[in-house]
């Protein structure tokens, strides 16, 4: 559920499961995604991607693809997002 105007929510196709099928919310609106593929998945708010802001989804404690997931390219701010939530989920 979006808290300010101005964001949406999109998959990054470098950090899903194989399978997996593309999805993005509209700017500003309520999104509902059903994951059917286990894994990770990485999110991003699309306008502030290169800001940072973006966030992971783990379907049924999967963690397969997670080399995958952190080899994807990506801008530096999102990337150290990354780093850091990863650091989590191995812990």
């Amino acid at each position: 559920l979006p808290t300010d105007k101005g964001h949406d929510v999109e998959g990054i196709a470098a950090m899903m499961p194989a399978g997996a099928q593309p999805f993005k919310g509209q700017m500003s609106k309520p999104f509902t995604q059903t994951f059917t593929v286990p894994g990770v998945y990485g999110v991003k708010c699309t306008p502030h991607f290169a800001m940072g802001m973006v966030g992971v989804v783990v379907v049924g404690d999967d963690l397969s693809n997670l080399d995958a997931v952190k080899a994807a390219v990506i801008p530096k701010k999102p990337q150290d997002r990354f780093t850091a939530i990863f650091a989590e989920l191995q812990k």
